[in-house]
């Protein structure tokens, strides 16, 4: 699916069965990600358009999900289901994500060198055709580039005092409950696999 920063072909295959049936229930489909051992663990990531989404929402995602995966079955071996929220630190994942965020600081990683260099963070400077616009500071002096959306392997936001007050902001405007929220699940596996990602990579 081109318009979703997927990692694998799996994953994209996944992406394409389970993503309308998300946007059917009124919501998107924000990361999918298939990871694997002793029993695989199939992670969705969904959020409302207007964000804010909680306990029920997921279950509901969570039985529709199965059903479909069920008939389609693309997965060969058993697998765990986990459906979660966003999280406040959240992953960009389509290119729209990159325009909503305008402002906000970010990581980004690409999939090639670009410069020398795969690991980006600056402020998100909205979107030109293809191309996600970042102002980063290089020998103190801050400037803007242009990163082809096609080139990410990985952006997240980077957790703030302002995305924090916008985040709970927007949660707030949607009627969700805050301590509803199961926000730690899927951040303490994302925070545990980044960290094993970045001592590989070091």
């Amino acid at each position: 699916m081109s318009d979703l920063i997927a990692k694998t072909a799996i994953d994209r295959r996944l992406a394409e069965i389970i993503a309308p049936v998300i946007e059917d229930l009124g919501f998107e489909l924000v990361r999918i990600r298939l990871q694997g051992g002793k029993t695989a663990t199939l992670q969705i990531m969904a959020d409302r358009p207007e964000g804010g989404i909680n306990v029920d929402d997921c279950a509901d995602i969570s039985t529709a999900v199965s059903a479909i995966l069920d008939v389609e079955d693309p997965i060969e071996d058993n697998y765990h289901l986990e459906v979660s929220s966003p999280g406040i630190d959240r992953p960009l994942t389509r290119l729209k994500d990159f325009a909503t965020f305008e402002g906000y600081e970010a990581r980004l990683e690409t999939n090639q060198p670009i410069d020398g260099r795969k690991r980006f963070k600056g402020v998100l400077a909205g979107v030109e055709g293809d191309e996600v616009l970042l102002n980063i500071e290089e020998a103190g002096e801050e400037q803007t580039i242009g990163l082809n959306f096609d080139w990410l392997s990985d952006a997240k936001l980077v957790l703030t005092d302002e995305l924090i007050a916008e985040m709970l902001r927007q949660k707030k405007d949607a009627g969700v409950q805050i301590d509803n929220l199961d926000e730690t699940a899927f951040d303490e596996i994302e925070t545990e696999a980044g960290e094993d990602n970045a001592a590989a990579k070091e």
